[in-house]
């Protein structure tokens, strides 16, 4: 049973439960974006220290708790009541409290996105389980892609625990079976490194990097390797008709790479929802 014990089927109920904890996660997600890739880059200054032979500088603590969120211009920390999901940025107008600089439309719009998700786990599964955990992998999937936006990473903080998390949800069989779960995970890394290996001996370029290899087989252990054709025609084709309308429209360098993350998370996104119709029309 994959049930909520306690809690009665009712979809309106449980859509309201999950936007409460969307606009919560949203928040969260925000600081995971502004500050992941930060403290990425201050242990690897660290390591490449620590190479040279030379003591790593002592710097204030910096994580996802440490220090307090305050504005980038005035230095401002933000209180509880300007912390707010959504309703704190549309009550201030856009603009921090203190000193009027203009705030990034992007917090609200992720914190939006991570409720809608929730909202559309909640509605699909009901008050189950499996929304639960599809919920956790929506939202990583989030945070993914606006990082690799930033700055074409997708880090192993990441992704590497949500390989781990599909196969832990899948030893009790709640979205695949654990032995779909596992082929899953071989053949999501093993279809994209053999694709950057055949790309990079015939133009002895790199095409895409590791962390999208670890994103597919994080998917492919969540759905199951029976997903994995839809996710990848998907994420190849739009992925290949943005990147050339960059290059026309926007002139855009060749040279330059594209983030291909976001583009498996949002075919990883259909996957959840539409994949066993879109499995259906690709297979016939």
């Amino acid at each position: 049973m994959n049930e909520l014990a306690g809690l009665p089927a009712v979809p309106g109920l449980w859509c309201i439960i999950a936007a409460i904890f969307g606009l919560c996660i949203g928040s969260f997600l925000n600081v995971v974006i502004h500050r992941l890739p930060k403290m990425l880059e201050q242990g690897w200054a660290d390591q490449c220290a620590e190479l040279r032979g030379e003591e790593p500088g002592v710097r204030e603590t910096y994580n996802l708790v440490t220090p307090r969120s305050a504005c980038p211009h005035c230095k401002h920390l933000i209180g509880s009541l300007e912390n707010i999901p959504v309703v704190s940025y549309l009550f201030q107008r856009g603009k921090c409290k203190h000193c009027g600089a203009p705030i990034s439309a992007r917090y609200p719009v992720v914190e939006i996105a991570a409720t809608a998700l929730a909202v559309a786990a909640a509605w699909h599964f009901g008050p189950t389980y499996q929304s639960i955990a599809i919920a956790v992998l929506l939202w990583v999937l989030l945070a993914l892609s606006v990082i690799d936006i930033d700055t074409t990473l997708l880090p192993d903080n990441l992704t590497l625990p949500l390989l781990w998390a599909g196969l832990a949800v899948n030893s009790f069989g709640l979205l695949v079976p654990l032995q779909d779960a596992l082929w899953g995970a071989i053949a999501g890394y093993l279809t994209l490194w053999l694709v950057y290996w055949a790309f990079k001996l015939l133009t002895k370029k790199e095409g895409m990097g590791y962390g999208d290899f670890k994103l597919l087989a994080a998917l492919g252990a969540w759905l199951g390797w029976q997903m994995l054709p839809v996710i990848i025609l998907l994420s190849s084709v739009v992925g290949a008709v943005i990147g050339i309308a960059m290059i026309v429209m926007r002139g855009r360098d060749r040279n330059i790479p594209i983030p291909f993350g976001p583009y498996l998370a949002g075919a990883g996104v259909l996957a959840v929802f539409f994949g066993k119709s879109l499995m259906t029309m690709y297979l016939g």
